[in-house]
């Protein structure tokens, strides 16, 4: 990988973080591709258009956008090796032929300047240890007038999947869910901090609009809970508690996703992100 600058996010994502997300892509595109149709809607992508995926896991976003430019073509990038080779062979499953992936990190990844029409990203854009410099090497990737569109996390408060973990702070030492600012899941939670940042970036026409979306989080209160359980955030939990605490966590987060489940045992819960967009000037008078 050349040019790494976020060590700790790059040894997270290439250790059991992201062994596990490439061992359940289906399960987290499950959660997540509710937002999928109105990232793309945003990023206002056409038959010929040059798409960046930011951040792109396993592919499922970069595969849509290559889909939606037959005549042109769409490159993921992360830092993940182990969901980068789940990206490539799902590609190579679906035989879509214009899209690519490389492994890398896109706040000093050297892209070829005006490179790109579009960027887009579903949640994964909240980990840049410098979030100008990251965006503004994005701009300098599209071309003038180029397109950049992402779904990032709003408040806390507002996803169900986080009110879910909340339910466990009488067994589970469960602290704060990041704050607007530092890097991490809910670092671009704040609108007018989203603005700033892209602003200092270079980018133009700067939109934020809040957006909902229901994922599946499993089959079943007790299939999701172990879900929910198996991610970063709760082996993190689990492993700081005894077997008496981790067993009555289980059951209380068991008891709480009972109540979200669907007529065909479907656990479904609310995301509540941001939808952005945003330009890179079409002339250098534009800039900010």
């Amino acid at each position: 990988m050349p040019d790494i600058i976020n060590i700790e996010q790059a040894q997270a994502w290439n250790g059991p973080e992201g062994a596990h997300w490439a061992r359940n892509q289906d399960r987290w595109n499950a959660v997540n591709e509710g937002f999928n149709e109105p990232l793309l809607d945003a990023a206002a992508i056409t038959r010929h258009h040059r798409t960046l995926d930011l951040g792109c896991g396993s592919g499922q976003t970069t595969r849509l956008a290559a889909l939606r430019a037959p005549q042109g073509r769409a490159l993921g990038l992360d830092l993940s090796g182990p969901m980068l080779a789940e990206a490539q062979a799902c590609a190579e499953r679906e035989g879509i032929a214009n899209v690519s992936f490389t492994q890398g990190d896109a706040q000093a990844y050297p892209f070829e300047a005006g490179a790109f029409d579009a960027a887009i990203s579903r949640y994964g854009v909240m980990f840049f240890a410098d979030p100008v410099a990251a965006f503004g090497n994005v701009a300098q990737a599209l071309r003038p007038g180029g397109r950049l569109a992402f779904v990032c996390p709003a408040d806390a408060t507002l996803n169900e999947w986080v009110a879910a973990m909340a339910s466990l702070r009488d067994f589970l030492p469960v602290g704060d869910f990041g704050q607007p600012g530092l890097p991490g899941m809910f670092s671009l939670a704040a609108p007018d901090h989203i603005r700033d940042v892209l602003t200092a970036a270079g980018f133009t026409n700067i939109t934020v609009n809040q957006a909902q979306a229901y994922g599946a989080w499993g089959h079943g209160a007790e299939d999701a809970a172990e879900f929910l359980l198996a991610t970063g955030p709760g082996r993190h939990l689990m492993e700081q508690a005894d077997a008496t605490a981790q067993a009555r966590a289980r059951r209380t987060l068991t008891d709480h996703l009972h109540d979200h489940e669907a007529a065909d045992g479907t656990v479904r819960l609310r995301s509540t992100a941001w939808l952005v967009t945003a330009d890179r000037p079409a002339n250098p008078s534009d800039r900010p």
